[in-house]
């Protein structure tokens, strides 16, 4: 509320935005909607109000992600209960503290159901509009520019990249024409240090390694390279060279398939997952960008002894290493351990048949 009363008062430079925690660092999406949100509650002293429009915001959530869930088969009707009542730190991020971060997350998971419904143009309205709230959505780009490549080739692709970098530069419009530079640098600022006091993953390294910037660059390159093996190995038939891909459906040499529910949410759930597993710090709000992924990643792995149980008792883990605060040692290491399986189990999943494989199957 501090941070948005700036722009309601008329200051329109970024770098002169700011609140009781410090520096405005968020995109012009996130100003509009908690600005509405700052008239809504009666200048921010409503909190009871807010706090019934949050659990608003996470029902709808629940409601799109369990329309995911519904249209992909892929997890065990039980694992819902998970998803919906055993999780006190997500609560408490939706309807005690109020984050942008759900509000993004709600809007994410309405663009992928556009995806699966074959809405891509209006998906990738709703994608820029989530990432205009906070930027942590972008880790689900890479695994779209692939989907986007793989259903339309590189020149049907770009009016669609296109159209939302065209929504970033319309909603900040009004402070790129006052201080463009400070606008960007400070609401897509790729190179903020973070606090090692805030940090849920990394609290068994040393301060001094946590803070060092080629520690970053190195898991900025892990990361890259996590994502460039999976999108070679995992993502595309194993027949299919990467430069069909930007060739349109039907000029490719082999015939173009459409690619199914599973293999869509997965692209795009895994490409998140890679890069909160390679992320330079987690602070306890970030656990809503991939919770409600973390069932369908699970039973998407492929090693056959993560039986039921394991799949659970890893939720189990990874839920008690979020609720662990401060973090510990032990907590982190256990949230990289949970990580890491998960990974791995992805790596050496069977690739979702496409539609036209299942279709040649039957």
């Amino acid at each position: 509320m501090d941070e948005v009363e700036g722009v309601i008062n008329g200051t329109y430079d970024y770098t002169q935005l700011k609140g009781d925690t410090g520096p405005l660092v968020y995109p012009a999406g996130f100003v509009y909607i908690f600005t509405a949100l700052y008239y809504v509650t009666n200048h921010g002293v409503n909190i009871r109000l807010a706090q019934y429009l949050f659990a608003v915001f996470y029902l709808l959530t629940l409601l799109l992600v369990f329309r995911i869930y519904h249209r992909t088969k892929k997890v065990p009707p039980y694992v819902f209960f998970f998803v919906c009542c055993a999780s006190y730190r997500i609560h408490s991020i939706f309807v005690l503290r109020l984050f942008n971060d759900p509000v993004a997350m709600m809007m994410l998971f309405g663009a992928v159901n556009l995806f699966l419904d074959g809405r891509w143009t209006l998906g990738c309205v709703l994608y820029s509009l989530a990432v205009s709230v906070k930027m942590n959505v972008l880790l689900f780009a890479p695994g779209l520019l692939f989907l986007l490549l793989s259903e339309f080739g590189l020149m049907r692709t770009i009016p669609k990249l296109s159209l939302c970098a065209a929504i970033q530069l319309l909603l900040g419009l009004p402070f790129l024409m006052e201080n463009p530079i400070g606008y960007m640098t400070r609401s897509f600022d790729l190179g903020r240090q973070f606090l090692f006091t805030w940090t849920v993953n990394w609290r068994f390294l040393p301060e001094w390694l946590f803070l060092s910037r080629y520690f970053h660059l190195v898991l900025l390159a892990t990361h890259l390279l996590a994502l460039l093996l999976f999108a070679l190995r995992r993502w595309k038939r194993p027949e299919e060279s990467i430069m069909e891909l930007l060739k349109e459906p039907g000029k490719r040499v082999l015939l173009a398939q459409k690619i199914t529910s599973d293999q869509m949410v997965l692209i795009l759930f895994t490409s998140n997952f890679i890069g909160m597993c390679f992320s330079r710090s987690l602070h306890y709000q970030f656990y809503v960008w991939y919770f409600h992924t973390l069932p369908f990643l699970l039973w998407s792995g492929g090693v056959k002894k993560l039986a039921h149980l394991l799949r659970v008792l890893i939720l189990g883990l990874v839920e008690l290493s979020w609720n662990t605060y401060p973090s510990t040692i032990y907590s982190s290491a256990a949230l990289h351990l949970c990580h890491l399986i998960m990974l791995l189990s992805l790596w050496f999943a069977q690739p979702p048949a496409r539609q036209g494989e299942k279709a040649k199957s039957q």
